[in-house]
């Protein structure tokens, strides 16, 4: 069951081709990029390979996307990086969650909340400028892949070592595959 992506101008594309269309980057330097980017960790510290998600927190695909990959946890890493492009409360919603003491408990908040179509958690009335940036860091990365919509995942396939990257959100058995577990 493929869904569509936030921000997306046509259908839900699989992995990227060994050449992108111009101006996107190959899925293994957004591979190698998304290593580097901010992010919290979710999922099994020992799996044998991760998998990124850049996310935009007002998106509801993503929320999607964080509802399925919970039944990965325990063999699956997953970074998720939040960016801020869809709606002028995403970056601060991104910072808000990167700065809370468990992330991953405000990025279940928050994914519950929009999928209700609640919005979102709440904005902290002040937020450290580092997070801010980290955010600002995070959405400057993501468009310099070329890609348009959210959720992108990033991976590597642990069986055949292929990067790939796919816009929008995917089931708990598509996600598992992409990533070599099945």
């Amino acid at each position: 069951m493929l869904l569509a992506a936030c921000g997306d101008k046509g259908a839900a594309t699989a992995a990227t081709p060994a050449a992108p269309p111009a101006g996107k980057m190959t899925a293994d330097a957004v591979y190698a990029a998304a290593s580097r980017a901010s992010g919290f960790t979710v999922g099994s510290m020992m799996a044998a390979n991760t998998v990124y998600v850049f996310f935009d927190p007002t998106c509801p695909h993503c929320a999607a996307l964080w509802t399925n990959a919970k039944s990965l946890g325990s063999r699956l890493k997953v970074v998720w990086i939040p960016v801020g492009f869809l709606q002028r409360q995403s970056g601060p919603q991104g910072a808000a969650i990167l700065a809370a003491a468990d992330p991953a408990a405000a990025m279940s908040e928050n994914e519950a909340s929009v999928l209700d179509h609640r919005g979102g958690i709440t904005v902290p009335p002040s937020l450290p400028d580092a997070v801010l940036d980290k955010v600002k860091a995070n959405t400057d990365l993501f468009q310099k892949t070329g890609e348009e919509s959210v959720p992108l995942i990033v991976f590597k396939n642990g069986r055949t070592g292929q990067f790939g990257t796919h816009a929008g959100a995917v089931s708990a058995e598509e996600l598992a595959a992409m990533a070599g577990l099945t």
